[in-house]
């Protein structure tokens, strides 16, 4: 049974098939004319957000809203970080304000396993660091499902920054502990240094990584947390990384193309690939709403949903 959901890593495969089925089921209430059921009526949601974020504080907001639940959005710009309080101290202080559940991104690996190490209440993260975005990873699962009818079997690469990317490490774990075949593809410098100790396949030839592919998953170029001399410029690895449409021409005639967003159009994919009938980027956000409803239901023990 989850009590926190910190990481993929350290989920349980059932687990995540859990939560597949029912943010799968919650996609039909996103469709009613009335988004509305009563499932966490009572429960009080606290997003804590270290970093900047539209998709995924948002989803999660409106995910517990849709359920009935309170929220309150806390931005580390706004609040008494900056007089210098602690991040044990605040979360203390947010559960001494009898929530029930945090919700929270810090730039520091492991901050969420911390907080969760501290607290008698559910935590969810967000997205820690370099380390793991959870939810990401479940609402690429579910799309990927969705579109394809199944995982087992599937071959993604996903391509560009892995070294600095949450999102990659998530999806690895998650995907690998249900059956997938998982590529990283991309330049040596952006490749974790055990890259070769993960369940992983590795190429750093564009070409021969996204042959056969069922999945491509485009990454953003995180240079905020960049080193100098990792990339010769933009332009150069936008032609030898970025994914277009000759790119796509080695994968499987029905390949899909992802994205977590925000994109960089014309960096590490092109309009022509992100705008046509092989992207899912669009429905990747939907299916978080759904991701997120289905992680607050199973850790707040919600109702069934009306």
């Amino acid at each position: 049974m989850l009590t926190d959901l910190i990481a993929l890593r350290d989920t349980d495969a059932e687990d995540i098939r859990l939560l597949l089925d029912t943010a799968q089921s919650f996609r039909e209430i996103l469709e009613r004319p009335v988004k509305k059921v009563p499932t966490l009526r009572g429960r009080q949601v606290v997003t804590l957000f270290y970093e900047a974020s539209t998709r995924t504080r948002v989803s999660f907001e409106n995910a517990a809203k849709i359920m009935s639940a309170d929220t309150t959005s806390v931005a580390a710009s706004t609040s008494s970080v900056q007089k210098g309080e602690s991040l044990l101290d605040t979360v203390r202080n947010l559960r001494a304000m009898q929530i029930d559940c945090l919700v929270m991104r810090h730039p520091q690996s492991g901050a969420a396993h911390m907080a969760a190490q501290a607290l008698d209440i559910p935590v969810v993260n967000a997205g820690d660091g370099m380390h793991e975005h959870p939810t990401q990873a479940l609402l690429d699962m579910l799309t990927i499902r969705q579109r394809k009818g199944r995982l087992e079997g599937l071959t993604v690469a996903i391509v560009g920054d892995i070294l600095h990317s949450r999102v990659a490490r998530s999806n690895l774990w998650g995907l690998t502990k249900v059956g997938a075949k998982v590529r990283f593809v991309g330049p040596a410098t952006l490749l974790p240094r055990d890259v070769h100790r993960l369940p992983v396949e590795v190429s750093t030839d564009l070409h021969r990584g996204l042959e056969g592919a069922d999945v491509v998953m485009a990454l953003r170029l995180q240079q905020e947390r960049m080193e100098r001399g990792l990339l010769p410029s933009l332009r150069e690895y936008s032609q030898r990384w970025g994914v277009s449409a000759r790119a796509l021409e080695v994968t499987k005639p029905d390949c899909i193309v992802m994205h977590p967003g925000p994109m960089n159009r014309g960096v590490e994919i092109t309009d022509d690939v992100a705008d046509s009938g092989r992207s899912v980027i669009l429905e990747q956000v939907t299916n978080g709403v759904a991701v997120r409803m289905a992680v607050l239901y199973h850790l707040l023990g919600g109702e069934a949903a009306a």
